[in-house]
């Protein structure tokens, strides 16, 4: 009997908070919903080849490949720089009779997959046409020469094909391509926790109220705040970035300390966030059930499916997620190389995040406190 008293009581307790209610059914609702959004995305992998001195019967051979477009460049010079510059995938240049030289981007394995593929296939039927006009010819010849004709025709058959990869090698699959996007979802989910959760506990404990009860201004109760989570927090982002890049083994083309500043930027925003949302949380509980609604969606919107195969609200929704920008910087410095110019907008919206948040932690103070 006295286990169903205390049963009653804690039932009773959660019907009337309907606010967790409301998290505890809803949110693995809205979950599933963005997972299935997600998931069911058309995802097919399209790639553009750059391609200099090949025959145009190859060249139409590669291009009739589904899912393949081709852009045909007067030197191998001009389809690098394109390359270089991220313009096209990949590049197929002839370098002498049978030679080829491949060079892919490989920043999307699938697309480096289907690049090889396509070269195999057109390279094959290729061969195949020339092969059978060969033959043809051999027939309209003496019986002297065609031996000789024949040993030739066969042997521009055999073709010798060399592979470059711009980033990463031929053992580089999809998991590295997601990898900078995971990176900042750590730095962004135990930041968000942290502060929030540790803000909570300064409410609970009577900590807030007495600090506000001081002649201290709002704005500097949420800056103290703000720098010494802040210090923690980066702490342990430069143990999670320099986790990642050592013991996983992430090649990084540009500057490592642009990939520090990125993710310490974000370790801020995350920061502001996590404080906002914590004065909507009552307790430890509710304050983790708000992962599901403000944490997870960032990572799903984020570029793990590409954003043009999902829904144009989506494509909304995603602008107005810090892991967004976050993860196309780090995209650009880790795979492509790209210097504080290229990323500098990203980087710029990362502030305004943080400047955006810590100015509504002032103006929320504004309950306990008018000054």
């Amino acid at each position: 009997m006295r286990s169903l008293a205390i049963t009653k009581r804690i039932l009773t307790e959660l019907i009337r908070d309907k606010r967790t209610l409301a998290l505890l059914f809803i949110a693995p609702i809205l979950t599933m919903w963005l997972l299935s959004i997600m998931f069911s995305a058309t995802t097919d992998t399209h790639v553009t080849i750059g391609t200099a001195n090949l025959s145009p019967s190859l060249v139409k051979q590669i291009d009739v490949v589904k899912h393949v477009s081709v852009k045909t460049y007067a030197s191998a010079d001009q389809a690098d720089r394109a390359l270089k510059d991220y313009r096209i995938d990949a590049t197929v240049v002839k370098t002498s009779a049978n030679h080829y030289h491949l060079t892919f981007a490989n920043i999307d394995s699938a697309k480096t997959a289907l690049t090889k593929q396509a070269f195999q296939v057109a390279l094959q039927k290729s061969n195949a046409h020339q092969l059978a006009a060969t033959i043809q010819r051999l027939v309209a010849m003496l019986p002297t020469t065609a031996q000789d004709q024949f040993n030739q025709g066969t042997a521009s058959a055999t073709t010798h094909i060399k592979s470059t990869y711009r980033y990463g090698d031929s053992s580089t699959g999809y998991f590295t391509k997601i990898l900078p996007i995971f990176m900042g979802f750590f730095v962004f989910f135990f930041v968000f926790l942290i502060s929030g959760i540790g803000l909570l506990r300064e409410r609970s404990s009577g900590t807030l109220d007495r600090l506000l009860a001081t002649p201290v201004r709002r704005g500097e109760i949420v800056t103290g705040y703000m720098v010494s989570y802040g210090v923690v927090a980066i702490v342990q982002t430069l143990l999670i970035v320099i986790t990642t890049v050592w013991l996983l083994k992430v090649q990084i083309v540009g500057d490592l300390a642009l990939v520090f500043l990125i993710n310490i930027l974000l370790a801020l925003a995350a920061l502001a966030m996590g404080i906002f949302i914590s004065t909507f949380a009552s307790s430890e509980f509710q304050m983790m059930q708000f992962v599901p609604i403000v944490v997870m969606p960032q990572v799903f919107f984020s570029g793990i499916v590409p954003l043009d195969a999902l829904p144009n609200w989506i494509q909304v929704i995603s602008k107005i997620l810090p892991l967004t920008y976050a993860g196309n910087a780090m995209n650009d410095v880790i795979m492509k190389g790209q210097g504080v110019e290229t990323i500098a907008g990203d980087l710029g919206v990362l502030v305004l995040f943080i400047v955006f948040f810590v100015a509504l932690n002032v103006a929320g103070l504004k309950r306990y406190r008018k000054v």
